[in-house]
């Protein structure tokens, strides 16, 4: 936890406990559900935690934005964003049903009432937000393809409404397509711990 605070010194009292919490929580539902890998555990603040986050360093999301997580598993980058954007409603969907109740049940034991969450597939989801947010869940092309419906008209953000995708190691072959409307952020640039060295931030408006 002391490694959110090294970066985000301002967050609220309330936003720190609720970060404070994740570690019993997910330690005590892995127990029973495998969401995260045994060995990520004992770094969940900076490979899960932290990593989310990092999609702050691409936009800061308006008060009032409606943000969907597709793929979210075991709730990120969804659940941390929520805390960290108490103002921002964040709808968390993924097709495995188990995953989604450990994303529920986490929400509702730190007091997150900015959360949905749905078990369902992307394209059984017809509802209309301005960003989607992914972590690796499929490759660029086939999310932007699946996610456009889900993209809403009206903007209210200083980035236009679009997807936001936490990627690592080689990723020219997936943005191929999108050379000339993606904008791509290292987040070595920005953290140092080692584990970000490769971990890049993409945009791609839609």
């Amino acid at each position: 936890m002391e490694i959110i605070q090294q970066y985000y010194p301002n967050l609220s009292g309330e936003q720190i406990r609720q970060f404070a919490s994740l570690q019993a929580l997910y330690t005590d539902w892995n127990a029973k559900i495998n969401v995260i890998s045994r060995k990520d555990m004992e770094n969940l603040y900076v490979r899960h935690v932290l990593h989310s986050l990092g999609i702050e360093k691409m936009i800061r999301f308006r008060d009032g934005a409606r943000v969907m997580d597709v793929g979210t598993g075991g709730g990120f980058p969804g659940i941390p964003l929520a805390i960290f954007f108490p103002e921002v409603s964040f709808h968390l969907i993924d097709g495995t049903g188990k995953k989604i109740r450990v994303v529920q049940a986490v929400a509702d034991a730190i007091g997150l009432t900015n959360v949905t969450a749905r078990h369902c597939r992307l394209e059984d989801e017809k509802a209309q937000f301005d960003f989607i947010v992914s972590r690796a869940v499929m490759p660029l092309p086939e999310l932007a393809r699946m996610a456009r419906k889900n993209i809403r008209r009206e903007q209210q953000n200083a980035l236009p409404n679009g997807l936001i995708c936490l990627k690592g190691g080689e990723i020219q072959h997936e943005i191929k397509s999108f050379r000339r409307q993606a904008v791509i952020l290292s987040l070595e640039d920005c953290y140092r711990e080692s584990f970000f060295k490769e971990k890049k931030i993409i945009y791609v408006q839609l």
